[in-house]
């Protein structure tokens, strides 16, 4: 399904079309792919370990508008595994440190940052011109708050986590009535020790699923492909070994069901 884009950005300069040539020559992407993702609005929240690889394969894949959340700084215990940081933005808000960095990378992509955090009417105010939100948090409390959100707003999120050397990966997309939602996957979870403060994690996990969470986005966006709808990935990083699960949406979700 695709993202129903809101507005009509410019026409794809002959610059652009040369920056990404690569992904224009993609069978079923083409022009009109790349064209979505300019028009396309997206909203990260957190840019620490996920929200890095995200935010940089986003803006490098042209994604127009990126919307960024975090009301943390950067801190030297976030240089192992946050790569849109650097050495140089330790105390910085982790948003302006990010935005500095995707500018960088690709000086076409808009970019608006909340050094807050999100949540309640401001995160309801947040969605109303965002297509996609990719949630890259890392406590339930907070991603159940904005399931909510996605579902009462029916914009897409893709979920991902990852902690010690395992990780996962969805998508939930409420604009689809017998789709699920995150919550029909977690209803009754503790935040306790289930931190990478407290349990650690491991620098290329983030990696691997904040660039699958980027892939499923693109997806989204530009109708390329078969997003992760109703399907639940976990990778075992110990073994290098995928697991694909069925979801189904649960009729007494407190968030999705009517």
């Amino acid at each position: 399904m695709v993202v129903q884009l809101s507005g009509q950005a410019s026409e794809l300069s002959d610059q652009e079309l040369l920056r990404y040539s690569r992904q224009i020559m993609l069978p079923k992407f083409d022009v009109a792919g790349q064209q979505a993702l300019k028009n396309s609005r997206v909203l990260i929240i957190g840019l620490g370990g996920l929200g890095s690889p995200v935010a940089l394969y986003l803006a490098a894949a042209g994604v127009g508008f990126l919307s960024l959340a975090d009301d943390d700084e950067v801190d030297v215990s976030n240089l192992q595994r946050q790569v849109v940081h650097g050495e140089h933005n330790i105390g910085m808000s982790k948003v302006e440190s990010a935005a500095e960095s995707l500018k960088q990378l690709n000086p076409n992509v808009a970019i608006e940052t909340h050094a807050v955090r999100l949540e309640g009417r401001a995160l309801l105010s947040a969605l109303e011109q965002i297509n996609l939100v990719v949630d890259c948090t890392d406590n339930f409390s907070t991603r159940f708050e904005i399931n909510r959100a996605c579902v009462a707003a029916k914009v897409p999120l893709v979920s991902g986590a990852a902690i010690r050397m395992e990780g996962q990966v969805s998508v939930f997309d409420s604009r689809n009535a017998d789709a699920p939602c995150y919550q029909c996957l977690y209803s009754d979870v503790s935040d306790e020790q289930l931190t990478c403060s407290e349990s650690g994690v491991m620098a290329p996990l983030v990696g691997i699923i904040g660039s699958m969470q980027a892939m499923e986005a693109i997806k989204l966006l530009s109708g390329f492909g078969q997003a992760l709808v109703g399907r639940l990935l976990l990778l075992d990083a110990m073994s290098m070994q995928w697991r694909s699960l069925k979801l189904k949406k649960d009729p007494a979700c407190p968030c999705c069901s009517k």
